[in-house]
């Protein structure tokens, strides 16, 4: 007659545990790599090589690289000495991210579409400076979404946000309240039209996180948030003790696509 062992059942059913963790986590679609550009320029000349490459050479570029869908994007309103254009690009792995740049490096018909962007003179270069932010999805939403929206592009309101931390603790905890407290699915519910949620993990504002909605018009966009605010479910997570004081900033930015942006 076999004995009970307790040390042996404990063990068998932390085996259970970590088998089970193991089989999640490998079920679990993977997390994109997003890459979010943003070219500050000064005059009109440079907007329209700037412009031209993305259309001509980068965008097309990326599609034949495997990747479907590109966003460009400009400010609904525009600052006079520091204007920009906005470029989202998501990516299946952060290796795909990180290997782009070569493989446009020897991609022929991208370097002869964009000859006059990439061989520009030092002396007359088509930008100011690019500020580049590097993210990761979030599991509730581990890619991207095409906004299924019926307006023209160019009355579109798509709204990105920033929202950063006090401290990396803070941070973590605004990324579950999006996930585990499904600050998602309330955006969902209520049609958002979600882009991309994600993590900062390389850019000049961290600890952050930055997701994207999208709108048929600013009309359309204020009918939604003021829904948001007096949503029940939005009103008990405010309340939460466990979420309070997770954003010490935020920055929200008004863009409207490009023609030939694909989201």
């Amino acid at each position: 007659m076999t004995l009970y062992n307790p040390f042996r059942f404990v063990c068998f059913c932390l085996l259970l545990t970590v088998i089970f963790s193991s089989n999640v986590r490998a079920n679990a679609p993977a997390l994109n790599y997003y890459q979010l550009k943003i070219y500050h320029y000064k005059n009109a000349a440079q907007e329209t090589r700037i412009e031209q490459y993305l259309q001509q050479a980068y965008v097309p570029a990326i599609h034949r690289a495997g990747i479907k869908n590109v966003g460009v994007f400009k400010p609904v309103t525009q600052q006079d000495t520091d204007r920009k254009i906005y470029v989202f690009t998501p990516f299946s792995s952060l290796d795909k991210l990180a290997g782009i740049e070569q493989r446009l490096q020897a991609d022929t018909k991208y370097q002869a579409d964009g000859k006059d962007y990439i061989d520009a003179d030092y002396k007359n270069s088509p930008y100011s400076r690019i500020e580049t932010i590097v993210l990761q999805a979030f599991p509730g939403m581990p890619s991207t979404a095409i906004p299924d929206l019926t307006a023209a592009k160019a009355d579109r309101v798509y709204e990105l946000r920033s929202y950063e931390s006090a401290t990396e603790k803070y941070n973590i905890n605004k990324v579950r309240m999006f996930n585990t407290g499904d600050e998602i699915g309330l955006f969902k519910r209520l049609g958002f039209n979600a882009v991309f949620y994600s993590e900062v993990i390389a850019g000049s504002h961290m600890p952050n996180l930055m997701y994207m909605t999208t709108f048929n018009n600013k009309a359309d966009r204020d009918k939604h948030w003021d829904a948001f605010g007096n949503d029940a479910q939005w009103k008990a997570l405010t309340a939460n003790e466990e979420y309070k004081n997770n954003v010490s900033h935020a920055d929200i930015i008004f863009l409207h696509p490009a023609e030939y942006s694909d989201f």
